[in-house]
């Protein structure tokens, strides 16, 4: 049996030490030695190196007084200086930026109205890069003060090639994106789906700081699947995100229905194009906006899209739950907005489709994610890169290594 290569257990220990100090804000040594279970010895070698290479801080607690009678208490704090991060969001309507310090902390933000369905992958490269060098001057910072850039966008995504197979909002297939954007900026560029940035955000910002078992459906012009198992982003094979609304809940063969079909924002507008005002809505982009402001009023198909929609994500969230039985279940997303029309035939489906014994394991909870949180997920995903290092080194990582294909692959 193949035995742990030491330098990869050293790159792991440190990641969980840095982790434990960003999740603390300000945490001991001994602290540290609690949440990550490693002896002194070596959260002090780690500690110590993080330190050489200014990646943390210390803060001493006590007053003067206090430290005449012995040693003042030291917290280590990670060092906001110590990189920058620039984190994207791809949306059918919009490109958002945000520049974020080493804790992931907004130094800058910016949002580019544009219809992104409706540009070829090129043009989308080129307005990426005009955003990101925006974005990074209304930080006050130079483009060579950035240590990496992270792309999400809806869809199935490789990790380790910035490959996005497919996308809702990208008219071609296999578009090597992350390889076009990094020519234009020369930095190391991530490609992340964006339901796995949005699993990202929620736990280093928002309500699973804490947790390190969970998912995040995301319920929007796609429906895609984040997974954080053990405190890591769960991928599959070449770091292959999950598209949700691939799962096939009906037929067989030309006749296949997938959740898509049926649950998606674009699924239940669909059902009103008959109608003049919501078919050129819908071109507009502003479909749902008249959709939700009719909910109400409008015939009774929209009802029954929304109510089809609730019930066939219940089911797929309940089969999710029953697979990888997380402590909670976190849905996101624009079309969450239909309220109790789409999350009571939601949870009356889940609550039919769970097995009894495993009622109660997950709690299912609601949680709207602005533009720039999901683009500060996209930072925290380069971020979590750069925490994984080092590979041979005590610094960062750099994105575009061989190391770093070792260590995604590992």
């Amino acid at each position: 049996m193949k035995t742990a290569d030491p330098e990869l257990m050293r790159a792991i220990n440190r990641f969980h030490v840095l982790d434990a100090i960003r999740r603390n804000g300000s945490i001991s040594r001994t602290e540290i030695c609690a949440a990550t279970e490693l002896s002194s010895t070596t959260v002090s070698a780690i500690t110590a190196s993080l330190l050489e290479d200014g990646l943390i801080v210390t803060r001493a607690i006590g007053s003067i007084r206090a430290a005449q009678r012995g040693r003042p208490r030291v917290m280590l704090e990670l060092n906001p200086d110590a990189a920058r991060v620039v984190g994207v969001r791809l949306g059918p309507q919009r490109i958002v930026c945000v520049v974020t310090d080493f804790q992931g902390d907004v130094l800058a933000d910016l949002a580019i109205p544009v219809r992104v369905e409706r540009q070829t992958s090129v043009v989308i490269a080129d307005l990426v890069e005009d955003g990101v060098r925006r974005c990074v001057a209304d930080a006050g910072l130079a483009l060579g003060a950035v240590s990496s850039v992270c792309v999400v966008l809806p869809g199935v995504t490789e990790h380790t090639t910035g490959i996005v197979r497919y996308s809702p909002i990208l008219r071609e297939r296999d578009v090597p994106l992350g390889a076009a954007i990094s020519s234009r900026l020369d930095l190391p560029t991530l490609v992340e789906s964006d339901s796995n940035a949005a699993a990202v955000a929620e736990h280093w910002f928002r309500r699973c700081r804490h947790l390190d078992d969970f998912l995040v459906v995301t319920i929007d012009h796609s429906l895609g699947l984040g997974v954080i198992h053990g405190g890591q982003l769960f991928r599959g094979a070449h770091g292959i995100s999950f598209h949700l609304g691939d799962l096939v809940v009906g037929g067989c063969g030309r006749d296949t229905t997938r959740l898509a079909d049926i649950a998606s924002e674009a699924a239940i507008l669909n059902t009103l194009l008959a109608e003049p005002d919501f078919a050129e809505a819908i071109r507009a982009g502003t479909g749902l906006t008249l959709a939700l402001q009719q909910q109400d009023t409008a015939e009774g198909r929209l009802q029954d899209a929304v109510a089809r929609a609730g019930d066939a994500l219940g089911i797929a969230i309940g089969n999710l739950i029953t697979l990888f039985a997380p402590a909670l279940v976190v849905l996101t997303g624009s079309t969450l907005a239909f309220g109790a029309r789409l999350m009571e035939p939601l949870r009356a489906a889940l609550e039919v489709t769970l097995p009894p014994w495993l009622h109660g394991v997950a709690t299912l909870v609601v949680d709207e994610l602005d533009d720039t949180a999901w683009a500060r997920g996209a930072a925290g995903v380069a971020l979590r890169v750069l925490y994984g290092a080092p590979w041979g080194t005590t610094g960062p990582m750099t994105l575009n290594s061989p190391a770093r294909t070792e260590a995604i692959n590992a």
